[in-house]
């Protein structure tokens, strides 16, 4: 701990406390660091998990209880919408389809009961707050960040999904954090890259991507997570989570939003490169929120302290007011109590086994076939895989499998497969299944050109070929063309026993 550091706590060891009980740090390692351990008895409130901090269920429940042996109303987060964004089941792929195969099918009813088995076995985990759902309206298909996290496009459907997902969720002892307020899906950039904008008047933002936030409020979210989104309509200068008219003005007051206002991560580029990573977690608190995510790239113990003495800085200096933390400290701790109270009104669940059976019976329901030439489904015989990788999603994890390949290797033993991303160089993808059934499996083919040259040329050589969309199926191509409306392992196994037809 540096001196300066030490001379902050030391005299203003109230104001340290305060500081400490907003943050939302993450850590690196499958057991809490000492560090995490000594800040929770100091007064830190929270911390969030990543897919880096799990390895099995009885792993995780082992974490959550030592945390909660050193705080027992600490709130443990996590990032976890279902669908492709996973981190409880980050090594193998979830097994409940996201958001937007949810919308596809249209009832709220399994929408909500999709949520309340995630929410229980996040509960029998020790987790207590879920920065899901996503609320946002997929309003611009090209959109790199939100697609098939969103509901969809259709901002009555999101709303009623988003209702239904806070409703479930919160049933299972999870407190839900709508995000990104006040609406990510209007734009093509992502934010932990650079600084969305949000163009658009007041009414379209009212008709659009302010509605599914009105459902999740009216539902009793317990939190709302802002975006680092410039909305000009709303404030011309300030990205939402710096922004008090976003905050304050429009969620607190007109929105009427009584519960916690949580940052997405504050060390993302589109705050960090204009308002430095201190700076920004400071205006985020000075313009409303009640909690600072962060962690998810910055995990030291030293990155948290560098947050904690520059919000006491700023208190000691005039920047924001001591009455404008304390209010912070207190919803977080109303945060607490509602979880502590949640926990204690619940029966004990026995711990998850292996993947839900309602979410593959959901991702089952949510897939859509466009045949034009009859006989081509069930495969007949082992396939040729062909897996077109694109450019990463920060927002999904790096080790998260995807594909059909293995569910239908799994299915019918001598499937081969082969992937390619936007730099190899593929002359001809459909040489390989000379003779065989030939599978051609995207994501997003409408957003990337290489990956729709390679399909032409594939389909041109293999008209018969069979495409799989594991994206937003907003281009339709090939004889037979399968969509899953999501990229998680139920999605694919659902597919691979459509095209099989072991189902």
């Amino acid at each position: 701990m540096s001196e300066r550091s030490e001379r902050i706590s030391g005299a203003t060891g109230d104001l340290a406390a305060l500081a400490a009980a907003v943050l939302q740090p993450g850590f690196v390692g499958t057991t809490p660091p000492s560090w995490v351990r000594r800040w929770l008895g100091e007064g830190l409130g929270s911390v969030v998990l990543f897919a880096r901090n799990i390895v099995d269920h009885d792993q995780v429940a082992a974490l959550t209880a030592v945390l909660r042996a050193e705080r027992p109303d600490v709130i443990v987060a996590i990032d976890e919408e279902a669908g492709d964004v996973t981190r409880i089941e980050s090594a193998r792929g979830s097994s409940r389809p996201g958001n937007f195969a949810l919308g596809v099918i249209d009832d709220e009813r399994l929408t909500e009961e999709v949520a309340r088995d995630l929410g229980t076995e996040l509960a029998a985990l020790g987790i207590t707050l879920d920065y899901a759902p996503d609320a946002d309206v997929n309003s611009d298909p090209a959109n790199p960040v939100i697609g098939v996290r969103s509901f969809g496009a259709d901002p009555a459907l999101v709303a009623r999904h988003t209702a239904a997902w806070v409703r479930g969720l919160q049933a299972g002892g999870v407190a839900a954090c709508a995000k990104h307020f006040p609406g990510h899906g209007d734009t093509h950039v992502d934010s932990h890259h650079d600084l969305p904008r949000i163009d658009g008047d007041r009414a379209r933002l009212d008709a659009v991507e302010l509605a599914p936030f009105r459902a999740a409020v009216a539902a009793g979210a317990q939190a709302v997570m802002t975006g680092h989104l410039l909305v000009p309509a709303l404030d011309p200068e300030l990205p939402a989570t710096l922004s008090p008219r976003v905050l304050g003005g429009l969620l607190r007051e007109e929105l009427g939003f009584p519960g916690a206002v949580v940052t997405d991560a504050v060390e993302m580029r589109a705050v960090t490169d204009r308002y430095g990573f201190a700076g920004a977690a400071v205006r985020a608190l000075a313009a409303g929120a009640d909690a600072i995510c962060v962690g998810g790239e910055r995990a030291t113990e030293a990155d948290v302290i560098e947050l904690r003495d520059a919000i006491v800085a700023a208190v000691l200096a005039g920047q924001l007011p001591e009455e404008r933390l304390a209010e912070a400290a207190k919803r977080v701790g109303q945060l607490a109590a509602w979880t502590v109270a949640t926990r204690a009104g619940r029966p004990a669940v026995a711990r998850p086994g292996d993947g839900s059976a309602v979410g593959l019976a959901a991702a089952r329901r949510a897939l859509r076939v466009v045949a034009g030439r009859a006989g081509l489904l069930p495969l007949a015989g082992p396939a040729h895989v062909v897996e077109f990788v694109p450019p990463r999603n920060i927002a999904i994890g790096a080790e998260t499998p995807w594909g059909i390949a293995a569910p239908l290797t799994e299915l019918v033993p001598g499937t081969t497969t082969v992937r390619y991303a936007a730099d190899d160089v593929v002359v001809d993808p459909a040489a390989p299944a000379a003779g065989r059934p030939l599978v051609l499996v995207v994501r997003d083919l409408h957003r990337h050109h290489w990956m729709r040259e390679a399909v032409a040329r594939a389909l041109a050589a293999r008209p018969d070929a069979v495409v799989v969309e594991l994206g937003v199926p907003e281009l339709v191509t090939g004889a037979v063309h399968l969509a899953t409306h999501g990229a998680t392992r139920a999605a694919g196994y659902a597919a691979a026993e459509l095209l099989t037809g072991a189902r």
